[in-house]
């Protein structure tokens, strides 16, 4: 009922998609516990592999402050 597809060329979790241990399935929910089961929902793999994975798709850009000074 919850299941989600499995996204094309990008990973399931930077898709936004999170993982229910208990039902064993992705589910694009976004609560932070299972509506099948009520278990918590995992956000991140446990891959160290695919955590870096993960990390470097979500890299953010760096915020460039300018500064002005009156004189």
């Amino acid at each position: 009922r919850y299941r989600a597809q499995k996204p094309v060329g990008v990973g399931r979790y930077a898709n936004g998609q999170k993982r229910c241990q208990i039902c064993e399935i992705f589910i694009k929910w976004d609560g932070l516990w299972c509506p099948c089961c009520g278990y918590r929902l995992r956000t991140k793999p446990r891959n160290l592999k695919y955590k870096a994975k993960l990390r470097a798709t979500t890299t953010k850009e760096p915020i460039v402050e300018s500064i002005a000074i009156h004189t």
